[in-house]
């Protein structure tokens, strides 16, 4: 069954005008030029007004009904105000954990414009220095689990129009499923009347050309019941993600146990005709550049960086998104997801997590070179890495390395500990049973 990947986008689509062949005669006349401006004028004004009519044609509902949406933690998603008066110039966006609590977010600056830049925000941030507000629609950057929830649009003093149930699922448990290796996902899970799923969304496009490729899909666990309450909006009817607010308190833990779920398959597609001729073109002026007249040009911009040996590096790709594609390559070493996905192996030093973060643990001296990244195909930027063991770091609990040596002299503490009791113990039986032979069976 397939549902939905993100939330629709505004009620009437925009739509291009285009202009109807006048038949007019080459080379143009300045009367005909004059003719054509205007039809195209006309065109222009005729979809603005169209744009301003979108919420005069869409009437809010009489009881206030909640859109089931599901996403995977650190996406970012669009909610938007499908619906409001005409005489309301601003939105305020609310968000409550559950259905008629106390507490309630305001997520909004009172105006309706507040902007925020996608590459600004951290992921660990407050779910307030995470979001914007453009033409009405609420945008959550980075969501995590804990933004789950009910979403209204509405006004200052409280009247809402439209409203979302959020579900953000936790990528911690995720399980990931190699085609190639004949693994197949998990199954249905039915417990009388409901069902528990996994709902996939459509394959990402290959993250390399010309070469072997790999690409996925994410499948996110729901729930078909026919006891769901009808104030939820849900498509198909009777279906909802497992963390929406319409699951009954009794089926949380069942659907809290199905976790997300990620199918991953190799591909091969060739290159467009502008990456060949892009690469003919750089080809052609580094050897030129190597004969002596310029400097030699990379293929894709190349950005230099220093790390110092132990310790532990992430990388990530420019403009990448989780539910992009996005592939890593050393060199010329591919770094495919059936050898270097997170989870594949719990002992894994050089690995790719859920976010398409490239994640180094302990750098050393083999770590150097230069790392590629790929974006939905196409190879767009490049890391050189130097490892060094000059200069001075100050130790943090944050680092990697500082936190595994301290759970190792932690758990060499507790093994000498363990060993010195157990000594001891031997030590006061020996004792007790010299002293005291009547013990001795």
């Amino acid at each position: 069954m397939q549902l939905a990947a993100s939330v629709p986008s505004m009620c009437n689509s925009h739509r291009q005008a285009t202009v109807p062949t006048l038949g007019l005669p080459n080379p143009m006349s300045p009367a005909h030029a004059t003719v054509l401006l205007w039809v195209w004028a006309m065109l222009e004004a005729f979809e603005v007004m169209e744009k301003e009519n979108i919420f005069q044609k869409t009437p809010c509902p009489a009881f206030l009904m909640f859109d089931n949406a599901a996403y995977l933690a650190d996406m970012s998603f669009e909610l938007p105000c499908h619906c409001k008066p005409e005489q309301v110039p601003a939105v305020v966006w609310f968000h409550q954990k559950h259905l008629g609590s106390g507490h309630t977010q305001v997520l909004t600056d009172f105006d309706g414009q507040l902007l925020v830049e996608a590459s600004q925000v951290r992921t660990g941030s407050d779910v307030l220095a995470r979001f914007g507000i453009r033409m009405f629609s609420l945008l959550v950057f980075h969501a995590q689990p804990e933004d789950s929830g009910l979403y209204f649009c509405g006004t200052q003093q409280g009247d809402y129009f439209y409203a979302y149930d959020v579900d953000i699922q936790s990528g911690e448990a995720l399980v990931a499923t190699f085609e190639d290796r004949g693994q197949e996902p998990s199954l249905d899970e039915r417990h009388g009347s409901f069902r528990i799923f996994t709902a996939f969304w459509e394959w990402t496009a290959c993250d390399r050309c010309g070469v072997r490729g790999e690409q996925w899909r994410l499948g996110l666990c729901y729930l078909q019941s026919p006891d769901l309450p009808p104030r939820y909006h849900t498509m198909p009817p009777g279906v909802v993600s497992c963390g929406s607010r319409a699951v009954p308190r009794q089926l949380r833990a069942m659907a809290a146990a199905h976790t997300p779920e990620l199918l991953v398959r190799s591909c091969q597609v060739p290159c467009t005709n502008r990456s060949r001729i892009r690469k003919g073109i750089l080809a052609l002026y580094s050897y030129v550049s190597k004969l002596g007249s310029r400097p030699w040009l990379p293929q894709v911009p190349i950005q230099f960086h220093q790390q110092r040996l132990g310790q532990g590096l992430i990388l990530t790709c420019p403009g990448a998104r989780p539910e992009h594609s996005v592939a890593w390559d050393k060199d010329h070493q591919p770094l495919y997801h059936t050898q270097y996905l997170k989870g594949v192996n719990r002992s894994m030093r050089v690995f790719i997590d859920h976010g398409h973060q490239l994640h180094i643990r302990f750098t050393r001296r083999s770590d150097q070179g230069t790392y590629y990244c790929w974006h939905q195909g196409v190879k767009v930027a490049g890391i050189r890495l130097s490892v060094t063991s000059r200069g001075h770091h100050r130790a943090s609990l944050s680092d990697p390395e500082t936190r595994f040596a301290l759970q190792l002299a932690l758990l060499g503490y507790l093994l000498i500990t363990a060993i010195f009791v157990t000594v001891h113990l031997c030590r006061c039986c020996c004792y007790l049973f010299r002293c005291c032979p009547n013990l001795v069976p």
